[in-house]
């Protein structure tokens, strides 16, 4: 070997691509033989220049088996060892929220719409539920009870006669001047409030011995009836005896201060009291009167009756 020539082993053959330039190719550099290292693999190479771009490849052939997802297919072709050696590029499609491959999930918004509607229908009628009970509350008896049916006294023990609220006689409403007094009775009117005539009323009953009788006709037959007294009184409870037919009543007529009056303001304290009696078809004599043990600190305003064990 001489200086200037070193045989035929030049750095060109020793470069493994040498065959890709004019100088390599002149001084008689090959291409390899055989593959990349991969196993059946075939060798398309080229020279530089020699591929051309932009020509229609060929398609390449799908092989008929599939592989597991998510894992290599075992028939697997890179795409250069195809036919044409041109790898057919691919255009990703837009996904849509849902699933892979899926259209979008129109039944998950219809379900949710459902779920809206319903909502809105149940809330609808728990409002006009709650808007019956509202209305049906105000039709309803409060608990507390009337001033007239706070204001009774002790019923008689004939009560067992009772005819409920059924009314079928009332009597004509006796003022005081027309009732007999005894025992230091009076009348007067300097006090306000009196519903009889001419605002007078009966006064000086606070004293055993005196009383107010009334002498009532037109009963229309035996049996339960209703006496209402009109009264004032102011201060402590008071209660009087009632006598009918000259027989007393079981029970203290209770004439009790329901409206709270103070103590001496009597044109404040007007108010009814009732007793429930049995009296007889025809003439019947009512009277209430102080006796001993009673408080008689009233101002008697009227007597009325009614048939039944009523309470107005």
């Amino acid at each position: 070997m001489t200086p200037g020539n070193n045989g035929a082993s030049t750095p060109e053959d020793d470069d493994p691509f040498g065959y890709l330039y004019a100088d390599g190719q002149a001084n008689g550099a090959q291409p390899p033989s055989g593959g990349y290292g991969y196993p059946n693999s075939v060798n398309r190479v080229r020279a530089v220049g020699a591929r051309q771009y932009g020509q229609q490849a060929p398609a390449p052939q799908a092989p008929p088996q599939q592989g597991t997802y998510g894992r290599p297919n075992a028939h697997y072709a890179a795409p250069e060892t195809l036919p044409g050696g041109a790898a057919t590029a691919h255009s990703p499609q837009p996904g849509h929220g849902g699933g892979r491959g899926r259209g979008p999930n129109t039944k998950g918004l219809l379900i949710g719409a459902i779920a809206v509607v319903a909502a809105v229908v149940i809330g609808i009628g728990v409002a006009m539920i709650g808007g019956d009970d509202d209305d049906k509350g105000g039709d309803e008896a409060g608990a507390t009870p009337t001033q007239s049916q706070t204001e009774s006294s002790e019923p008689s023990p004939s009560a067992s006669d009772d005819k409920g609220d059924e009314e079928t006689f009332a009597s004509p409403t006796i003022d005081a001047k027309a009732l007999r007094l005894d025992g230091g009775a009076a009348l007067a009117s300097d006090v306000e409030g009196a519903q009889s005539d001419g605002g007078i009323y009966v006064t000086n009953l606070n004293q055993p011995g005196s009383k107010v009788t009334w002498t009532v006709d037109g009963i229309p037959k035996d049996g339960a009836y209703t006496v209402f007294v009109s009264y004032s009184t102011a201060g402590e409870a008071q209660s009087m005896t009632l006598t009918v037919n000259g027989k007393e009543f079981g029970n203290k007529l209770n004439m009790d201060n329901f409206t709270g009056a103070e103590d001496g303001d009597f044109a404040k304290g007007w108010t009814k009291t009732f007793a429930w009696p049995t009296l007889n078809k025809g003439t019947n004599t009512i009277s209430v009167s102080c006796n001993d043990g009673d408080k008689c600190n009233v101002l008697l305003d009227q007597l009325y009756i009614k048939e039944g064990q009523v309470k107005k």
